[in-house]
């Protein structure tokens, strides 16, 4: 099969076209006839040497993948209601820009009704996480208010989208005022345009000085000290990235009187039943308000598997908003 592999650590230059051997499915896996990767952050991180590939993983880069199962474990496909020929999404730890890729059964998900395979190929990392960390980790309720850093990125897309569909306010930070208009376009009650504002004392005058709820933090470093300042009482933050520096100096008298929670989580090592796990809730909670319109995948751009570099160049300009997607 064509894979596009990682052949040193360094620039997206590194990404080629080769070939490899065709995976099998094991226990409890199928085997995907891949249409459709989504490329993600931490496919940029692993190419550059900063996300070591977790034991037993496909070294090959792809966190997420939409096609049709070719074969598989059939005991463990009856189980989840899946056959050879259904068109499914899935969740991977690895292995996911190539045209072939075993997954976990429980890590697979139909496609919604009405989405092609690039638009199902841009859910599983996104929509995974955010439910993980937003809705089981951070506790989001129905009338609470969710600021989400980096609105427009993919992860932030799909905050924006399923916190309101969910009922929650929605508060979106991004690094222009158009980017802030499609924040606003995707469902945000609010935007703020981090490089002219500061986003903590907006987040506090929008909130009437309540404070948020709960904040989606992919950045760390200088902005948790911000963050928690801007927290309402029993808030929590969820930091899922460390895009701004691993180290952050905090108010600890803040944590107290407010009774703030500081949490964050990274999805690709857990065990496959936590997993699957979340892609159960998904199933159950989130795929219906796909299909109904309610929350709709976000596409950027899609390129040829052959130009991942190109793919990966436009995800380090960070002028993307939404989702980026190879195709087969």
């Amino acid at each position: 099969m064509k894979a596009i592999e990682i052949t040193s650590f360094g620039a997206p230059d590194v990404l080629r076209l080769g070939e490899r051997p065709v995976p099998a499915a094991g226990a409890g896996e199928v085997l995907i006839r891949v249409a459709a990767s989504g490329v993600n952050r931490p496919d940029v991180l692993q190419r550059t040497g900063n996300y070591p590939v977790p034991p037993g993983a496909s070294d090959i880069p792809g966190l997420e993948v939409a096609g049709v199962i070719e074969a598989g474990d059939a005991a463990a496909m009856a189980a989840a209601g899946f056959k050879v020929g259904d068109r499914v999404c899935a969740l991977v730890a690895g292995g996911g820009y190539a045209e072939f890729c075993a997954a976990p059964v429980a890590q697979c998900l139909p496609m919604p009704q009405g989405l092609d395979a690039v638009q199902a190929a841009s859910l599983p990392e996104t929509f995974f996480t955010v439910w993980s960390n937003v809705f089981d980790r951070g506790r989001l309720q129905p009338g609470e208010t969710l600021l989400v850093q980096g609105g427009t990125s993919g992860i932030g897309v799909t905050a924006i989208q399923m916190a309101k569909a969910l009922g929650a306010r929605v508060i979106a930070t991004a690094g222009s005022d158009e980017k802030c208009a499609a924040c606003l376009s995707l469902g945000a009650d609010h935007a703020i345009n981090y490089k002219t504002a500061d986003f903590a004392e907006e987040a506090k005058k929008l909130t009437g000085g309540l404070g948020v709820n709960v904040i989606l933090d992919m950045v760390a470093g200088g902005y948790v000290a911000r963050e928690i300042d801007c927290l309402a009482e029993d808030g929590r933050l969820v930091i899922i990235a460390v895009q701004g520096g691993l180290k952050a100096e905090i108010n600890a008298g803040l944590v107290l009187r407010r009774r703030l929670t500081v949490t964050g989580s990274t999805l690709r090592p857990r065990p496959v039943a936590f997993k699957g796990q979340i892609a159960q809730a998904l199933r159950q909670r989130v795929w219906p308000l796909i299909e109904s319109d309610a929350i709709r995948p976000v596409i950027h751009s899609t390129f040829p598997a052959a130009e991942a570099a190109r793919a990966h160049a436009l995800m380090e300009s960070n002028q993307h908003v939404g989702k980026i997607v190879l195709t087969w």
